[in-house]
């Protein structure tokens, strides 16, 4: 089991935040996990990665048990990638440099590197079609360009688990489309990690995401097959209002018909 969450809950100042969240990854599954701002979700992800403890129930990642457990040795294990990372990050290392970080999950490079690193980092910038950035100033890159080079530094320590955190905010749509393809090109590639996509957005979810779960409000509204979260019927009753539920190209765009 990849994630196995039973009853969760974060209580802050007597509130929940996230509130009795069951929900299992199983290997070899993609997930996305779609939520409207103010969900939970980057509170959900938090918890994940180990930065925050629940409050309530019981919380397993990589089989290791949070409690029972260094979690800075799991985070190993974990890629993230996010735009509040981006923000942590050294602005003037190299885009090499940031991808080799990677592999000791650090904000910079502490550590001695091999020939056999520098090796690895460019073969991932290859094949994410960022070699030419290898030498850039990260500060210098635009949007969609960090999102990569960010995505390349989780890959470079060979997670089991990969996240990907709203990684199309801010992009134009060709960006998007570029980043969204090379997402999908690692999820088809041998032993891809696991993949959770996590948006407010249908239209960003690959057909590789055939598992989708739906937060609301920090609680669990559903989860299942994508092809069912996405219905009209689940969807109106997800978003309080009706929606209508199109298919294509294999991927999800809602319409509003009247929010009044």
């Amino acid at each position: 089991m990849i994630i196995d969450a039973k009853n969760i809950s974060i209580i802050r100042k007597s509130k929940y935040i996230l509130k009795d969240v069951s929900w299992s990854v199983k290997k070899g599954e993609h997930w996305a996990i779609l939520g409207l701002n103010g969900s939970g979700k980057t509170t959900l992800l938090n918890m994940i990665n180990g930065y925050i403890f629940p409050s309530q129930g019981e919380l397993t990642v990589l089989g290791k048990t949070f409690g029972e457990y260094d979690l800075r040795e799991l985070r190993k294990s974990i890629g993230w990638v996010s735009t509040a990372l981006q923000e942590r990050l050294y602005g003037k290392d190299t885009a090499l440099e940031i991808v080799l970080s990677g592999k000791f999950a650090t904000i910079g490079l502490y550590d001695n590197i091999t020939d056999e690193d520098i090796k690895k980092a460019e073969e991932i910038l290859e094949s994410l079609s960022s070699t030419q950035f290898s030498s850039r100033i990260y500060n210098t890159l635009s949007q969609g360009e960090k999102q990569r080079i960010l995505i390349g530094r989780a890959l470079m320590g060979d997670p089991e688990l990969l996240i990907l955190d709203e990684p199309c905010t801010g992009l134009d749509i060709f960006s998007k489309e570029q980043l969204l393809a090379n997402i999908e090109n690692i999820s088809k590639k041998e032993n891809s990690p696991t993949l959770i996509y996590v948006t407010h957005r249908t239209e960003e979810i690959l057909p590789v995401f055939e598992k989708t779960l739906l937060l609301r409000r920090g609680e669990v509204h559903s989860f299942g097959n994508t092809s069912e979260m996405f219905t009209e019927n689940n969807l109106s009753d997800f978003f309080e209002t009706k929606v209508i539920s199109k298919k294509i190209n294999n991927r999800y765009s809602l319409e509003i018909p009247s929010l009044f």
